[in-house]
């Protein structure tokens, strides 16, 4: 079966499931459009992720993707949260406002959270997608003999090896270049750093199943490029930033068209886990930041929340989350939908 026969979709398009950016609107528009819309639920819980999967049932019959995260739990260590606290109080300060006193884990990672696992099986959405690492087998086991698609992120073959010893349907091969967190089992681990066009050709020469590429692909010519290089679709996320169904607030978007789409950076600072971002006051922080000296994710992020809303609320945007790939100055401020019909405009041009 072809990958668009697997996932229900009419265009090799999925559109990257962004927790906390992408809409249950954008994924709608894009899943009517022929492409695979998605949501993250990562960063909220069961009733939240509920609640987003109703809301595309009432925009779309298509299908659609749920992307669960699955770190390792977070493992506290009071020393250095304390230690990072006291690190940022400076900024806090400059926006009159106190950091948190402690940290917390702000959110549940998928391998242990039995109420998301419970509300995925009885909601079915056609897939199901993984970051960071691969759920217990028995979680496998239940959202597959519900029938539901699985796809998992890799950034390396190891990485894809694994997924499809675990009954992964198909991989996502995410290069250096994607915005937004690095998928990598281990964030403690050396990363190769491989880019999507060698990723994607390393695992659609070697896997037995079908490959997304991911990662600095903002149009249909590269589309098209990484359908030639095997791949059976692609997985857009920053070149749906800029559409009107996107959260990303208004700094965000400023940042966006601003010279800082042309310096993203790879950052732990802000999350606790390399992500690629638009350069800002955050990630000017974190530069010279060892990474022992960071909270475990999503500790950190506990802290990184906190400083951008008394930065906003300052009016001071730079110390958001704004993820970006380094093909962020190729965003177009167009809805979902039009977007995705341009994009296979552009894709059969040169195909």
């Amino acid at each position: 079966m072809s990958l668009l026969a697997l996932l229900g979709i009419d265009l090799p398009i999925i559109q990257a499931p962004m927790a906390g950016i992408s809409s249950p609107a954008m994924a709608a528009a894009v899943s009517n459009a022929g492409g695979l819309g998605s949501i993250g639920v990562g960063a909220t819980n069961a009733a939240g992720a509920g609640r987003m999967i109703a809301e595309i049932r009432e925009r779309s019959n298509r299908s659609f993707n749920v992307n669960v995260f699955c770190h390792q739990p977070a493992k506290a260590d009071a020393a250095v949260e304390a230690a990072w606290i006291e690190r940022l109080r400076p900024q806090f300060d400059r926006f009159g406002a106190a950091p948190p006193r402690a940290l917390i884990e702000i959110y549940k990672s998928f391998v242990e959270d039995d109420d998301m696992l419970a509300a995925l099986v009885a909601e079915r959405p056609k897939v199901v997608s993984f970051h960071f690492g691969i759920p217990p087998a028995d979680r496998v086991q239940a959202l597959r003999d519900a029938g539901i698609v699985l796809l998992g992120s890799a950034t390396s073959p190891v990485e894809a090896r694994a997924l499809v010893a675990a009954g992964i349907d198909a991989v996502v091969a995410q290069g250096y270049e994607a915005g937004g967190h690095r998928g990598v089992f281990d964030p403690d681990a050396e990363d190769d750093r491989l880019g999507t066009l060698a990723l994607t050709r390393l695992l659609a020469r070697d896997l037995a199943v079908p490959v997304i590429a991911a990662g600095g692909i903002m149009d249909g010519a590269g589309i098209a490029a990484a359908l030639r290089l095997g791949a059976g679709a692609a997985q857009l996320g920053t070149a749906f930033l800029a559409c009107p169904e996107s959260l990303a607030d208004a700094g965000y978007r400023a940042a966006l068209t601003s010279d800082a789409a042309h310096h993203t950076i790879m950052t732990r600072a802000i999350s606790g886990r390399p992500a690629r971002s638009l350069a800002n006051g955050f990630t000017a922080l974190g530069a010279d930041i060892a990474p022992q000296e960071i909270p475990a994710y999503p500790i950190a992020y506990d802290a990184g929340k906190a400083l951008n809303a008394a930065g906003k609320a300052a009016g001071e945007t730079g110390f958001g989350a704004q993820w970006a790939g380094q093909g962020a100055p190729m965003a177009r401020a167009l809805g979902a939908a039009e977007l995705v019909r341009v994009l296979a405009e552009e894709m059969h041009a040169v195909r």
